[in-house]
């Protein structure tokens, strides 16, 4: 169904169905929400799109939990924290708290927890987020040891994200395997039935402890289906069969804004856009190994002009691959790539493609702004074919060098450290399609430094040399449109993270 099309289906909805469909969620006290992604396992350690992720901050609690408003480390499942030296932290850990299965949690779940997720052997998908662990060790029944590898100032930024605890019992016998089927956590939402790439449901765990950061959920259940077509999600939310969904293309959110049984929110995430480039040995494109062509890339799409036509309010337009906010991100020194479509058929003549040439472009999500720059780089002879899947096939490809040229998101984590995201791409990780070991090192200095000042200088070496080789396309900030029954009282953040603990029937 095209755009045009949906406003109609749209207006049509909005007459025959009143104000009815949005009392059905609040009477049941069921929260119905959808997404467009399927997370290839629900353990957290085993997925890395948003919507694991979104998952994940529902069931399972941290160490420590950071303020989305302040910015401060508060007491969860630590009540205590110190830096014993710069490769060290202790923590003294709550009593009383209880996972869902009833198993009591203690220092024997943390320590197991953190030393499988940080051995490569167990092939954990996200290993930026704990490969900085060297181990866990048990002090007391409710105190822990945590060494690091190196100085890794960011560590409990990542405590207070990505790095959830597990059961040690129950994990050691089920695995992630048993961990998606079944999810066990301790966090204020349990799992009740996982039908694996359709449905969650989720029921409140009415034993969450009092003494969270994280006040005590009113709405009783959730349910989240998964659907990959927007436009069936926005007709299930005219229609009353959902609640609340996000991502939606802004020009369906700006004609739901005049529907009275939809309320929209939007703002800027911590969510990038850029396209990777392969310059590795064997790459599927090896006319990126040229730096005119990649160069050729980045003048041919007009950034400025996609915010207006499809991106939305709020976005800008980077020059590094990192997000603004985010410790050690600056554009400062960085060259600047404007809109030039002459100047880049000049440069892939250059390079020897005075006619340019066919390549696939691999994108997830935003089909629509992924169409819009195949349309600018068709204009300068880059005749770019569309694979458009899901994140976990297409990050397969590109991890097996068999596929070059990618448009890619990326949130962090919701982790506020530029170690969340550029390294993830330029630290010779899985998702390093580059590989240049001059950018490893800089990456590396800014990770492990104890010195701000050191951190902040080596960041800033490494993003400029990025952006100086051009090995990736840094496009905009991305905005997310949240369309909901106004029945709820629901806050949107920066960091991408409904918090649906919050969410309250009005």
């Amino acid at each position: 169904m095209k755009i045009s099309a949906l406003s109609a289906v749209v207006a049509g909805l909005a007459v025959v169905l009143g104000t009815a469909p949005a009392e059905a969620g609040k009477r049941e006290n069921i929260l119905k929400f959808a997404a467009d992604q399927v997370p290839e396992n629900i353990d957290a350690y085993f997925n890395n799109v948003r919507i694991g992720v979104i998952i994940a901050h529902h069931v399972w609690d941290h160490l420590v939990s950071r303020d989305p408003k302040t910015n401060e480390y508060k007491p969860s499942l630590a009540t205590a924290w110190k830096w014993v030296d710069p490769k060290t932290l202790e923590f003294d850990l709550r009593q009383g708290v209880k996972f869902h299965n009833g198993e009591a949690f203690d220092a024997d779940d943390v320590v197991y927890t953190l030393n499988y997720v940080s051995n490569p052997e167990n092939k954990v998908i996200t290993q930026n987020n704990v490969n900085w662990i060297a181990k866990a060790e048990k002090l007391g029944p409710y105190k822990v040891r945590i060494n690091l590898k190196q100085p890794f100032p960011a560590a409990l930024e990542y405590l207070a994200g990505p790095v959830v605890m597990y059961p040690n019992e129950y994990y050691e016998k089920v695995g992630p395997k048993g961990m998606n089927e079944k999810p066990v956590g301790t966090g204020p939402y349990k799992v009740i039935e996982h039908q694996p790439g359709r449905l969650v449901r989720f029921e409140r765990n009415a034993d969450y402890f009092k003494e969270s950061p994280r006040p005590q959920p009113t709405i009783q259940r959730l349910e989240l289906r998964l659907i990959p077509d927007n436009n069936t999600q926005v007709a299930e939310l005219m229609s009353g069969g959902l609640d609340w969904i996000f991502n939606v293309p802004p020009d369906q959110a700006r004609q739901m804004r005049s529907v009275s049984t939809v309320k929209v929110a939007s703002g800027e995430t911590m969510r990038i856009v850029f396209l990777t480039l392969a310059t590795r040995e064997g790459a599927a494109a090896p006319q990126f190994k040229d730096i005119r062509v990649r160069q050729a890339v980045i003048h041919a799409i007009d950034r400025g002009a996609m915010l207006n036509a499809v991106v939305g309010e709020g976005a800008r337009v980077l020059h590094t691959q990192c997000f603004p906010t985010q410790f050690g991100c600056t554009d400062e020194g960085a060259p600047r790539y404007d809109y030039n479509p002459a100047k880049a058929r000049q440069l892939l003549t250059e390079a020897g493609f005075p006619n340019g040439f066919e390549v696939d472009l691999y994108a997830y999500r935003e089909r629509h702004q992924t169409e819009a720059m195949i349309g600018y780089l068709r204009a300068v002879g880059i005749r770019a074919n569309l694979r458009f899947m899901q994140y976990a096939a297409m990050r397969d490809a590109l991890r097996e060098n068999k596929a070059a040229f990618a448009h890619q998101t990326w949130g962090s984590f919701s982790v506020n450290d530029v170690s969340a995201s550029t390294p993830v791409y330029f630290k010779f990780l899985a998702d390093d399609v580059t590989r240049d070991p001059q950018v490893r090192d800089d990456l590396e200095v800014g990770d492990t430094s104890v010195d701000p000042a050191v951190r902040k200088a080596a960041y800033k070496k490494a993003l400029v040399r990025i952006a100086e080789q051009a090995y990736s396309v840094p496009m905009y900030s991305l905005p997310v449109y949240y369309a909901f029954t106004p029945d709820l009282d629901f806050a949107p953040y920066p960091d991408e993270l409904p918090r649906f603990w919050e969410a309250k029937w009005k």
